[in-house]
């Protein structure tokens, strides 16, 4: 059984890794950068995660034909660039498992990971891979727990045997509405914290943000028709304590420039900033109160500061919780 990853970013390139650790005949991982691709068949280093060494049992490839043979394909790419891939790359995939392995919500579509696949490919099995996973604790084989949301019940199990290893456990869930929301709108709440810490607005603060963040989480999940306990696992809870508390997430990076006013990376990929445009539109579209995924995109777009956008949460109406 022949995997393949695709997308060489940090954490594409520690599935790879990771993956060598377990029972597959073959990994492949594929960047769409032939040059990357030259320099770190010698060196075995991947530009976005460089502390780390391939394996040689990776096969390194930028030849998208040949990853596209493999029998499973892990998609590690941006969540508002998988719609435009799997357009271009559709001809290449047979009725075969895709695993979307990005935390997102596609603005133009408002569709999650799955939902992109199935649009783009009705016919084949769309998966997703979430969970409270840093690349760096991945790639060095720390343990770590993630879950896999497939419709198809017997799909997903046989997906968790062929991906799960000694150290990386995965449970399954056929809700995969939950799971791919879950990894979504935890980025949005990690630039809320990140936000929140950065303008010395304090723990207790944070924790508040985290707690009614959750609720808001559960409260859009439920109405597009997740599953409440999902909400409550390693896709959803899981995924919100690691992200909100921690700087290796880079939203919550993202958030802590924000609220210090630092500059920060424009080349760095922030899932939540897009997300929290996505999840704006969903909000006016169906009519919910998410305030503080409302707030979030204010920020981000400039048209509210931090210290505005923690009194526009502030001054809402007294309410039971």
């Amino acid at each position: 059984m022949s995997i393949a990853v695709l997308g060489a970013g940090a954490f594409g390139t520690a599935l790879s890794i990771a993956l060598t650790r377990g029972d597959t005949d073959e990994v492949i991982l594929w960047s769409r950068d032939p040059a990357i691709t030259e320099a770190s068949r010698v060196s075995r280093r991947m530009p976005r995660l460089p502390k780390a060494c391939l394996p040689k049992a990776v096969e390194l490839t930028s030849d998208i034909g040949r990853a596209c043979g493999a029998d499973i394909i892990l998609l590690a790419m941006p969540a508002q660039t998988l719609a435009d891939f799997l357009s271009q790359t559709k001809e290449l995939f047979s009725a075969k498992p895709l695993i979307a392995c990005c935390k997102g919500i596609d603005v133009a579509s408002g569709l999650g990971p799955v939902g992109t696949i199935r649009r783009a490919l009705p016919e084949a099995t769309a998966a997703i891979l979430t969970g409270p996973s840093f690349a760096a604790d991945i790639a060095v084989g720390l343990p770590t727990a993630l879950t896999l949301a497939c419709e198809d019940a017997d799909h997903g199990r046989r997906l968790q045997s062929r991906l799960s290893t000694p150290v990386l456990r995965i449970y399954t869930t056929t809700d995969t509405i939950g799971a791919e929301l879950g990894g979504a709108l935890k980025n949005v709440m990690a630039i809320a914290c990140g936000a929140c810490i950065g303008a010395g607005f304090g723990h207790s603060a944070r924790a508040a943000l985290m707690t009614r963040g959750f609720a808001e989480m559960q409260r859009l999940a439920l109405h597009l028709g997740a599953e409440a306990d999902t909400l409550s696992g390693l896709s959803g809870f899981g995924d919100l304590v690691l992200t909100c508390t921690s700087e290796g997430s880079r939203n919550f990076q993202f958030g802590l420039a924000l609220g210090r006013g630092d500059g920060f990376d424009p080349g760095a990929t922030v899932e939540g900033v897009a997300t929290s445009r996505a999840v704006s539109d969903l909000a006016q579209k169906h009519g919910l109160d998410l305030p503080i995924s409302t707030v979030v995109a204010n920020m981000v777009a400039g048209r509210l500061s931090v210290q505005d956008a923690m009194r526009t949460l502030l001054s809402r109406p007294l309410k039971e919780e």
